[in-house]
């Protein structure tokens, strides 16, 4: 059982920086979809977009289906939300991981009395998270024993998911939860937080692998609705990851040909320092130096053709927080880029995993390796 620490707040990039603004000068190229979703903190999800004239904007030209789900999902103007398609709603994986949720929340909450029948209309407004995080955690949330005005939920809602977010080491980009979605009864994004919290404290818990759902992304223009379909996993792909890992040539790399790997290394370092030398950057050892993620971003920047602002990252990062922030941003940016087509535990790279950090490194050169500088 895990319990966690709350001594140090979550530190947010900002401030001035020791360098000039055109410090990446050279590529000033930008690439707006991905400069766009980090200025606006949103999350990253590999989606299968459709693309949709001005005409087919309108709710009216969409099935029938999808217009009694609209209904029953009121969007209002301006704003955008993700839902469970209801092809999705009901496939057998999906109830297996909610039966097996319920049955651990009732098992953990057996001695207060607190039952759940459903996710949706039991945890919205915080009291079951409340006393979930309380006997997991051992910690004690500032916050009153039930809430009954909207206002109060939100509040306590507010509260329970901060701890939850620092307890678990996540930065806001990487929540894919929130107070609204909720206290909205939101299936999704109460999923997402369970799953996260079991992973969390009770490791050994058995969730149902591969549970994924379709999902549909609304927003509500001045145009009518625009929609996004995509496939979102919920809990872990670990087909995808035995796949990867069974046929992984750095596996064969480390453990059968470890004569090989300094030339590997030499390679890359020479790859990197090509990119990276104009900005006065020389890169001698894989497992230090892209630790904090600087280096990465920058190579990306360059690489990618587009400037990073120094307001977006910590370019002298100077703990562990922020060493993460940077490495997040940069798996970010290379999944947004189609470059990143498998799962990475950021906290590998920060703790300086020579593996980890050369399949990534493995990833622009494959790209960019004819790339002139």
């Amino acid at each position: 059982m895990g319990g966690c620490s709350f001594g140090a707040g979550r530190a947010e990039p900002g401030g001035p920086s020791p360098l000039p603004t055109n410090f990446i000068a050279p590529a000033v190229r930008r690439s707006w979809k991905s400069f766009r979703r980090i200025a606006e903190g949103e999350n990253i999800y590999q989606e299968r977009e459709k693309a949709m004239d001005p005409a087919s904007l309108n709710v009216l030209t969409q099935p029938a289906a999808l217009n009694q789900f609209l209904a029953e999902n009121a969007i209002a103007q301006g704003e955008k939300k993700k839902l469970i398609k209801p092809t999705s709603s009901h496939n057998t994986k999906l109830e297996e991981l909610k039966l097996l949720l319920i049955d651990w929340i009732n098992t953990t909450l057996k001695e207060e009395h607190i039952v759940v029948k459903s996710l949706e209309e039991d945890l919205y407004d915080g009291l079951v998270l409340h006393h979930l995080l309380e006997n997991l955690g051992s910690l004690k949330l500032d916050v009153d024993k039930i809430a009954l005005t909207e206002k109060k939920q939100r509040q306590k809602l507010s509260v329970i998911l901060e701890a939850v977010a620092k307890c678990l080491q996540l930065e806001e980009s990487q929540l894919k939860w929130s107070v609204e979605s909720i206290l909205t009864k939101d299936l999704l994004s109460t999923l997402h937080l369970l799953v996260a919290i079991a992973k969390h404290f009770k490791p050994s818990l058995a969730m149902p692998p591969n549970v994924q759902v379709e999902t549909i992304t609304i927003e509500n223009t001045s145009r009518g609705l625009k929609t996004a379909n995509a496939v979102e996993y919920i809990t872990e792909n670990k087909e995808s990851l035995e796949v990867q890992s069974k046929d992984d040539a750095f596996d064969e790399l480390f453990s059968r040909a470890p004569d090989k790997l300094d030339a590997v290394k030499k390679v890359f370092l020479q790859f990197v320092n090509q990119h990276v030398g104009k900005l006065g950057l020389n890169v001698k050892d894989i497992e230090s130096q892209f630790a904090d993620g600087v280096i990465l971003l920058l190579l990306i920047g360059q690489l990618e053709g587009y400037f990073l602002n120094l307001r977006n990252f910590f370019l002298t990062p100077a703990s562990t927080t922020e060493m993460l922030h940077n490495v997040n941003l940069a798996l970010d940016l290379l999944a947004d880029g189609g470059l990143l087509n498998f799962s990475v535990n950021s906290e590998d790279i920060v703790n300086g995993d020579v593996k980890t950090t050369m399949r990534i490194l493995y990833c622009l050169y494959s790209k960019y390796k004819t790339k002139e500088t």
